[in-house]
C-alpha cells in the first residue's frame, strides 16, 4: 500500500506459534514476544490484547511494552486502540485533546496504521500509558498512580457493583506505579476522608487531599464529552509527590460526543450536569465549590465547547485519517457512516450546549 507521511506505519512481526497462543484465549493478559518496525527502527516488544468487552470485537486492541530498546518516544508502554465501535474513530483523541485544552492532565494520542505479519489491520489510535514515564515526559513530580479498573472506583464506602459496604477501600483500583510503600494507605485515607469528614469541615479538609480546581475541570470534561462511565471508571488517579494532592487523568473516551459504548446515538441530556459519584456530590454541596464549578462550565462554553472551536478540530482529524479508513479492512465498507460523523458531533455540541444552558440554574 502506498503510505504517505500522514499516518505513521507500525509493522508488527509475531511468530506463528506465539500468534496462535495469543488468539487461543483472548482473555489472558500474558504477553507474547514480538518485533515492531516503526520509523525504520526495530524494537523488541511484548504484546497482549487490552480492554474488557472490546476483546470480543473482530478488530483487536493491543498493549505494547518495549524492552529493547526500553523506550519509544519517552514511553515504555503504549496502547493501540482499534476504536471499533466509534464510526468516526476520533472520539477518544478528540476527548483527550479537549481535556488538555481545559487544563486537565491527559494522555497524548495519535492515529497510526497497523500491519501484523504483513496483514493490514488498519487505523488505530496510539495512546501513551499513564505511568511514571507519563510524568517524566511532562517534567512533573514523581507520584503514585492508580488505575480505576471497575465501578468500585466510585470514591464511596459502598460498592457500585453489589451495593454493599466495601471490604477494602482499595477495591476498584489497580496500582500502576507506587512512589512509596504507603501509596495504597494514602489512597485509602483519601477515600475515607471523602466519606467521613463532617459537612462543616469538608471544604477545608478536602483541599488537603485533592487538587479541587483540577478535579472540577475533570468533572467539566466529563460533562461536556458525556462519558457516562467517567465518574466511576475510565480514569487514573495521580498523587503528586510534591503537593501530596490527588489529580484525575481521563482514560477511554471513545463513547462520547453523541455516541454510547455500543456506538449508538446518545441523547444530549443523558449525563446530568451534576454528574454522579460521592466525591462530586460532596464538592457540589459546598457553596464555594459549586459556584466555582458553574463559572468553569460557563467559561468553557464561552471558549472551548463551541462549534467555532471544536468543528475545525473535528474536520482536521477526520480528513487526516479518511484516506486510511478507505484501506482499513474493518472500516472501509462503512465510509458513508464515517462521512456522516461530522454532522453527528456537530449536532451533539449544539444540543448539549442547549441542555447545559438550561440546567446551569441547578448550580445556584
Amino acid at each position: 500500500m502506498d503510505m504517505t507521511a500522514t499516518l505513521p506505519q507500525y509493522k508488527l512481526f509475531i511468530k506463528p506459534a506465539d500468534l496462535k497462543e495469543l488468539k487461543r484465549d483472548i482473555w489472558l493478559d500474558e504477553p507474547i514476544p514480538a518485533q515492531a518496525r516503526i520509523d525504520g527502527k526495530r524494537f523488541e516488544i511484548d504484546i497482549c490484547y487490552r480492554g474488557s468487552h472490546i476483546r470480543d470485537f473482530p478488530k483487536k486492541s493491543y498493549q505494547v511494552t518495549f524492552y529493547k530498546p526500553k523506550k519509544f518516544m519517552g514511553s515504555q508502554q503504549i496502547h493501540l486502540n482499534a476504536e471499533y465501535k466509534d464510526p468516526s474513530m476520533i472520539r477518544n483523541k478528540l476527548s483527550f485533546d479537549f481535556f488538555s485544552e481545559i487544563g486537565v492532565l491527559s494522555p497524548q494520542s495519535r492515529h497510526v496504521y497497523l500491519i501484523v505479519n504483513g496483514k493490514e489491520e488498519g487505523v488505530y489510535l496510539e495512546i501513551e500509558s499513564v505511568d511514571e514515564y507519563f510524568l517524566k515526559r511532562r517534567k512533573l513530580p514523581a507520584g503514585s498512580i492508580f488505575y480505576a479498573v471497575d465501578g468500585d472506583a466510585n470514591f464511596s464506602l459502598m460498592s457500585d457493583l453489589d451495593k454493599e459496604t466495601k471490604k477494602s477501600l482499595k477495591l476498584g483500583y489497580e496500582t500502576k506505579y507506587r512512589q512509596s510503600r504507603s501509596a495504597e494507605f494514602q489512597l485509602q485515607e483519601f477515600i475515607f476522608k471523602i466519606n467521613t469528614t463532617p459537612p462543616l469541615e469538608f471544604e477545608r479538609e478536602i483541599s488537603k487531599y485533592l487538587d479541587v480546581d483540577q478535579y472540577l475541570r475533570w468533572v467539566a470534561g466529563i460533562i461536556f464529552t458525556s462519558n457516562y462511565d467517567g465518574f466511576v471508571h475510565n480514569y487514573a488517579l495521580y498523587r503528586n509527590g510534591e503537593t501530596g494532592l490527588f489529580e484525575v487523568i481521563p482514560w477511554d473516551y471513545d463513547a462520547t460526543w453523541g455516541r454510547d459504548v455500543n456506538g449508538k446515538l446518545m441523547e444530549a441530556d443523558y449525563v446530568p450536569i451534576k454528574g454522579f459519584n460521592t466525591l462530586t456530590a460532596r464538592l457540589l454541596d459546598v457553596n464555594g465549590f459549586r459556584k466555582q464549578y458553574r463559572r468553569l462550565l460557563e467559561e468553557i462554553m464561552d471558549h472551548q465547547f463551541t462549534q467555532d472551536f471544536m468543528i475545525p478540530r473535528v474536520e482536521k482529524l477526520l480528513q487526516s485519517i479518511r484516506p486510511f479508513i478507505l484501506q482499513d479492512p474493518y472500516k472501509k465498507t462503512h465510509i458513508d457512516q464515517f462521512d456522516r460523523e461530522l454532522k453527528v458531533i456537530s449536532n451533539y455540541i449544539e444540543e448539549r450546549r442547549n441542555y447545559l444552558q438550561k440546567k446551569l440554574h441547578k448550580l445556584d
